[in-house]
């Protein structure tokens, strides 16, 4: 198989393997745009390879080949980049990744709608709610503009200083719709199961994001760094409390899931978000890094320039199967 071909469909594993690194060391801003930017071209570029082969095994079908203009199939089958198992499997293989795509989307698109109009039917014109709820939590509620639930529970369980983080945090993510970044990521992600871990790793780099720019509006590092593990700890105490946030708020993921994230690991070795963002606060800010940030972004270019290289190239095989056929 030519390697324009190969590479736009093997890049999303490199992208997966690295995704943490890079979460890691770059800036918590920088790191998410790039992410759910990677996402999304690299999900663009292996679906349109995909379709390229999909489309040569179409094509090897003498009827599809003569509506298409008389095409000849010996030409088509003598030039096309894959064998006519691997077209069938890649053009059902996009059918899958278009149908998955296309509900994530939809259940996105949905949980947003849903989501601006809680925002709007929350009380007062404050940008902050306070709710009664004893439970301890907080998120932020997407709308234009985004609103900020702070629990009663939640207030209580942090000092004054500490809930100060706690509302720059939110704010951070009201004010750079972070759901959107997520969202990106995660359509990407239904489009190729690949690059579900660098979904995961755009989650982890907004609430970084956030938690940098607490950390310097409250200019108190390790009082953001005890913030976040304090308001971890409060909400797992009830982990039944965050099963009554709006139900919008629990489908867009982001929303909810900062402050009061999970402190548990997945694995004994591999610490879970939080206690990683309580030691990232407790350690110097990360420093932009030009020549990882270059050679993440030339992986990613060349996804896309291989796709449209394989686009160029199966125009002029079609091109010569059409010359052949008249």
């Amino acid at each position: 198989m030519p390697l324009m071909i190969c590479l736009p469909l093997v890049l999303p594993l490199l992208a997966a393997a690295s995704a943490r690194p890079l979460a890691g060391r770059l800036p918590p801003a920088v790191a998410s745009w790039l992410l759910a930017g990677s996402a999304l071209v690299l999900a663009a570029a292996s679906s349109a390879v995909l379709g390229l082969l999909g489309l040569t095994a179409l094509l090897r079908i003498p009827l599809a080949a003569a509506a298409a203009g008389d095409m000849s199939v010996q030409v088509l089958s003598r030039g096309a980049p894959a064998s006519l198992p691997v077209a069938v499997a890649a053009g059902a293989l996009l059918a899958v990744s278009v149908t998955a795509a296309g509900r994530a989307l939809w259940r996105r698109i949905g949980a947003l709608a849903a989501a601006f109009g809680q925002a709007r039917r929350l009380p007062g014109g404050a940008q902050v709610v306070v709710t009664d709820d004893e439970a301890a939590d907080a998120y932020t509620l997407p709308g234009w503009p985004c609103r900020i639930v702070v629990t009663a529970g939640m207030m209580r369980a942090l000092t004054t200083a500490e809930r100060q983080v706690l509302l720059a945090h939110e704010r951070t993510h009201a004010a750079w719709f972070h759901f959107l970044f997520t969202s990106a990521a995660r359509v990407a992600a239904a489009a190729n199961p690949l690059l579900r871990p660098v979904a995961s790793a755009v989650g982890y780099t907004v609430e970084r994001w956030a938690d940098e720019r607490a950390a310097a509006v409250t200019g108190n590092r390790p009082l953001a760094a005890r913030a976040v593990a304090r308001a971890a700890m409060a909400a797992a105490a009830d982990p039944a409390g965050r099963t009554r946030r709006p139900v919008a708020a629990a489908a867009l993921g982001i929303v909810g899931a900062g402050m009061a994230g999970g402190m548990a690991g997945v694995r004994r070795d591999r610490p879970g978000p939080v206690p990683r963002r309580v030691a990232a606060l407790l350690s110097p800010p990360p420093r932009p890094q030009l020549l990882l940030l270059v050679l993440a972004v030339l992986l990613v270019a060349v996804s896309g320039v291989s796709a449209l290289e394989a686009s160029r190239d199966l125009h002029g095989l079609l091109e010569l199967a059409q010359a052949a056929g008249r």
